[in-house]
């Protein structure tokens, strides 16, 4: 099989705040927005990839439990202490963790969907 692309399709309920977040706030160009009837999805670039936000997902008052979402949007960075203090300058709460593989530091986005920095360097050590 040849795959020509890869993305992820993102569904939201607070879809206005998570285009805000992940264009604004993140800084994923977008590729294109639809905008008709029912239809509302923005499509980014993320990183030779492409992560759509639609609407149609489960509301959530605070994180989403794995249930309700059972993946994390992982953002590979050079620095994560500045990465994370970036998004803390613009509002966002960061929970830093160090471990034996790597660091990390956890955010959601403004519908509870878990997200997490990661320092590249310790990754592409693991890679070989």
């Amino acid at each position: 099989m040849q795959f020509e692309r890869t993305g992820i399709i993102l569904f939201t309920y607070n879809y206005d705040a998570c285009v805000s977040f992940y264009t604004k706030i993140l800084g994923l160009p977008v590729l294109f927005s639809i905008n008709e009837g029912d239809t509302h999805l923005t499509c980014c670039d993320f990183f030779g990839a492409y992560l759509m936000i639609e609407t149609g997902g489960p509301d959530a008052q605070h994180t989403k439990t794995m249930a309700q979402n059972p993946t994390k949007l992982r953002f590979n960075v050079a620095d994560v202490e500045n990465a994370a203090q970036e998004l803390e300058s613009k509002g966002i709460i960061v929970q830093r963790g160090v471990f034996d593989w790597g660091t990390i530091a956890n955010f959601t986005d403004p519908d509870g969907n878990m997200c997490s920095l990661r320092d590249q360097k310790t990754f592409s050590e693991q890679m070989g």
